[in-house]
């Protein structure tokens, strides 16, 4: 596997991973990952560097993004994690957690403050992620309670306050 900045070219392949990777909604077409990262890529929020694929045997099997977000009063830059998707016939392989690892990575290398996302406690607390109201960060729907979580890449410049994804997430 090898896991590895998107190109060009993966767009459909990305997107094919989203739509595969998690259930359709009830009158839906498709899952709303697949529409929401479409948004994304159109969106001001959108980073080019943190949106990776994994590849086996030069086939995209999964696809994470971190787009710009804010926090606290002021706006600070920080990223919001998302959607993350593997390909149903790949998962439980380890390819999540090699993307997970390797945007963090990014991110951190970027010099970015903080990764927040909303998913598994269990899940990615094995990464690093901790509730986000441990560091005083604000979930945009405060029923997400310890499901809205935060890696804080630098905790000299973390502020306290509400989180805020790129705009396409409001229209979730």
């Amino acid at each position: 596997m090898i896991v590895r900045r998107e190109r060009p070219g993966d767009q459909a392949a990305a997107r094919a991973v989203q739509a595969a990777a998690f259930p359709i909604p009830e009158g839906a077409d498709e899952p709303i990952e697949a529409p929401l990262l479409d948004r994304l890529r159109q969106d001001e929020g959108w980073l080019d560097d943190l949106s990776l694929v994994a590849e086996v045997d030069g086939e995209v099997v999964g696809h994470v993004v971190c787009t710009r977000g804010t926090v606290g009063a002021d706006r600070r830059p920080a990223l919001g994690l998302g959607p993350i998707g593997v390909r149903p016939d790949r998962q439980g392989a380890g390819i999540g957690s090699a993307l997970v690892h390797a945007v963090v990575a990014v991110a951190e290398a970027r010099g970015e403050t903080l990764v927040a996302l909303l998913g598994s406690t269990e899940y990615y607390g094995r990464f690093g992620f901790e509730p986000a109201t441990a560091h005083g960060v604000e979930a945009p729907d405060p029923s997400w309670g310890d499901h809205f979580q935060v890696r804080v890449l630098d905790p000299s410049a973390v502020v306290a306050g509400p989180f805020v994804y790129a705009e396409p997430f409001n229209r979730l």
